[in-house]
């Protein structure tokens, strides 16, 4: 890689979102599409593409513990006091590695990810799939109930947060993150225009 390319997501990182954001579109779309009126066989790819994520997910949470400094981009009540203290203060200094509104997205993704995948899984033992029939019956009416809603509402809010996600990524200013999760680079010009390089190499993730 040339010395004015910084590495800004490895391939498997970028592999992972990829397949992260086609699963989840799968079960956004078999989801959402019959409540439009858009009659499918949608069960089978729905909860094919939910196992997929999980699989995903698990895989990434594991690596993650073992191999990246979770800090780098996840965010708490002290992070954000002290981005609003900065705010308050007229600064907005540069970030490391992720912003505070990129480790937002990440902690919003990360907890109704999780709900959904949760939920959806206790879902599977109402489907016949090939590995087990169904049972309907495992709980009660009211912790259905729960469960459904629960995992309505973490649908709803990814369409928020996808939308969000796609019209950050894609305005001019912010192509070369794009560009970083297809390629995995960015210039070093971009990295010292946006983010503070010591920062960024103190928070970086551990590579093996």
């Amino acid at each position: 890689m040339s010395s004015d390319r910084i590495t800004r997501h490895t391939l498997v990182d970028r592999l992972f979102h990829w397949a992260m954001a086609a699963s989840m579109l799968t079960l956004l779309g078999t989801g959402l599409c019959p409540i439009l009126g858009l009659e499918f066989d949608w069960v089978p790819a729905h909860w094919i593409a939910g196992v997929v994520l999980t699989v995903t997910v698990v895989w990434h949470i594991a690596r993650s513990i073992l191999r990246k400094n979770l800090l780098s981009i996840w965010v708490g009540p002290i992070e954000l006091l002290k981005a609003l203290a900065a705010a308050r203060n007229g600064l907005f200094p540069k970030p490391g590695k992720y912003s505070i509104a990129q480790r937002l997205m990440h902690s919003s993704v990360t907890v109704f990810c999780l709900t959904a995948l949760v939920t959806g899984l206790l879902m599977l033992v109402r489907i016949d799939t090939p590995f087990w029939e169904r049972d309907p019956y495992l709980l009660s009416q009211a912790t259905w109930g729960l469960i459904y809603v629960l995992h309505g509402l973490a649908a709803l809010v990814f369409v928020s947060l996808i939308m969000l996600h796609v019209y950050f990524g894609v305005r001019p200013e912010k192509l070369f993150y794009l560009r970083s999760m297809v390629f995995g680079w960015i210039t070093r010009e971009e990295l010292e225009k946006n983010h503070d390089p010591e920062q960024w190499s103190e928070a970086g993730d551990r590579q093996s």
